[in-house]
């Protein structure tokens, strides 16, 4: 298996031919021109110029690119990754695309490492502070119905895979996840404003005062009005 000692930054182009291998390192891929098609044991995706990727130490994955392309690569080594590092599949943001333009600049310069070392350590800590783009998901959207498919499909993971990946995540099932910050939600409507049971109830996409009634009953054991006057 592929080990390195130092960081690596460099330009790279892949065949159209698919690949195999792992390494004993992590990787940030930034497509600058074309895409790739990446295959692990638990996602299919295709990498596009206004996505980062991260590929995890000892990931075996099968690439190839079908067209015109050019990656800026980031190989780290071990000892500067946290440990138990996960895939991400990130949007390019402002901050992300600020990452890419330094990472170009410090890919031409070879003969002195010390701010592609920063750098890296930025970025590395940001594996451990980001959200994966799935939960990132339920938080702006948890109060509308939400599917395990299409949850897994943001990771670009199989539904079943994806919920045993959320609940090593979190330590609880997407179901009891989204239903945890309902029911905080709720709670905070009902002790920090007056609005009525009705409002309520359609800010967190219910049909009606009644049916968030008897979903707070059961989950809460009582009934929201008995709840905000307690």
């Amino acid at each position: 298996m592929e080990r390195i000692n130092q960081i690596i930054c460099e330009k790279r182009t892949y065949s159209k031919e698919f690949h195999s291998h792992q390494h004993a390192f992590g990787q940030f891929l930034f497509p600058l021109q074309g895409s790739l098609d990446i295959q692990t044991s638990q996602q299919e995706l295709h990498l596009e110029p206004n996505y980062v990727f991260y590929l995890p130490p000892n990931s075996h994955h099968h690439y190839r690119s079908v067209d015109r392309n050019e990656f800026l690569i980031l190989d780290i080594p071990m000892h500067y990754l946290p440990n138990h590092t996960e895939s991400m599949h990130i949007r390019l943001d402002k901050q992300w695309n600020a990452i890419r333009y330094l990472l170009l600049e410090e890919a031409d310069i070879k003969n002195d490492l010390s701010s592609l070392t920063d750098l890296t350590r930025y970025v590395t800590k940001k594996l451990q502070t980001s959200n994966p783009p799935s939960i990132d998901y339920i938080h702006k959207h948890f109060k509308e119905p939400i599917r395990l498919e299409t949850l897994a499909s943001i990771e670009h993971y199989h539904p079943v895979y994806y919920s045993e990946w959320f609940k090593k995540k979190t330590g609880k099932s997407p179901q009891a996840y989204i239903l945890k910050l309902r029911l905080q939600e709720a709670e905070h409507l009902l002790l920090t404003t007056g609005w009525p049971i009705s409002r309520i109830s359609e800010e967190l996409g219910f049909e009606n005062g009644s049916s968030f009634t008897r979903w707070f009953v059961r989950h809460k054991g009582m009934a929201p009005k008995k709840y905000r006057y307690l």
